[in-house]
């Protein structure tokens, strides 16, 4: 393994080691590592990336990890990136399994998750600040965004649903702005 894909390895691997919450939590310590610290990938290619793991079926982080991973490696860095994300997850998992039945009524282990949750909803909404502030405020943008918001929280549609109907709405924009152009 080469040592650049060693160390995204590493990076992956840090990231789902210390990430409570799941997903969405380790999204913005994803963006930090590699978009902050390491300058790997620009603010908007990851919002891209973003995007793009979203509207896939399967966990948001593995999806970022394994876009990241590609996007430095291709493949052998894909697959370096997704091991190291799932990796701590899958320790974690195999070691409360065989010990579940002795902690699950352990009251400090009770507090703790219930300590972290706040924190996941504060690491949650900071990326959601922090990627937004990347987005162009076209009237579009902020009409497609509204729009979204309105229908999951006030309509009950489910976000899948909005994602694919926000991107169909965003090709059918860009097809007639390359219509007119072309013109």
């Amino acid at each position: 393994m080469s040592k650049e894909r060693l160390k995204l390895f590493y990076t992956f691997f840090r990231v789902g080691a210390f990430t409570f919450g799941g997903g969405y939590a380790m999204v913005p310590v994803i963006q930090k590592e590699m978009v902050e610290r390491a300058k790997l990938i620009k603010e908007k290619e990851f919002l891209d990336i973003i995007a793009v793991a979203q509207s896939l079926p399967g966990a948001v982080a593995v999806n970022t990890s394994v876009f990241v991973g590609f996007k430095l490696y291709g493949i052998p860095g894909a697959l370096s990136a997704l091991l190291g994300t799932v990796l701590p997850s899958m320790m974690v998992i195999t070691v409360l399994a065989v010990f579940y039945q002795q902690v699950q009524d352990v009251e400090s282990i009770e507090l703790f998750f219930k300590g972290v949750r706040p924190a996941i909803v504060a690491l949650i909404f900071m990326a959601a600040v922090k990627l937004a502030k990347n987005l162009d405020t076209t009237g579009f943008n902020i009409l497609v965004g509204t729009a979204a918001f309105i229908a999951i929280v006030f309509f009950g549609i489910h976000p899948i649903l909005v994602i694919i109907a926000a991107a169909t709405i965003g090709l059918i924009r860009e097809k007639k702005e390359e219509k007119h152009g072309a013109s």
